[in-house]
């Protein structure tokens, strides 16, 4: 029998995820963090991107978070996002769109830009972006 932790995926607006998993791959502010049963307890913020579920039959499920906490005890992780959505719900190009209205932004130098506001909008239409191709590498 494969060990197991349980982990749960919500957000503001909804549950998205509950259910048992081998591994949990998550992006944590200091890097992605991969989290196994038994794992050392950890409390880290989370930055934009993906979390990979790896369940129990192999296959593989992604979450696309715009941030949040990630909470790891040694038989449970809870991902306390932000926003969250199924990787598969993406939208290509509303991300795409985003990025280049941020990138158009952060190159205009006469403009009174908020560009931390534009560089956090161009980190999340990446990190929507990278998941997108992730996602379609695996089909």
């Amino acid at each position: 029998m494969t060990m197991t932790i349980h982990i749960n995926v919500v957000s503001a607006e909804s549950d998205l995820y509950s259910g048992l998993a081998t591994m949990v791959i998550a992006p944590a502010i200091m890097g992605d963090v991969g989290i196994t049963p038994r794992h050392a307890p950890l409390l880290s913020p989370l930055r934009a991107g993906e979390v990979r579920i790896k369940k129990e039959d192999g296959t593989e499920e992604g979450f696309y978070v715009s941030g949040g906490m990630l909470e790891v005890q040694p038989h449970l992780v809870t991902v306390l996002a932000d926003t969250a959505l199924r990787a598969k719900d993406l939208d290509e190009a509303a991300a795409l769109e985003a990025k280049q209205r941020a990138e158009k932004l952060l190159a205009d130098k006469k403009s009174d830009v908020d560009y931390s506001r534009a560089q956090a909008e161009l980190s999340e239409a990446m990190a929507q972006l990278q998941a997108i191709r992730r996602l379609r590498s695996k089909r």
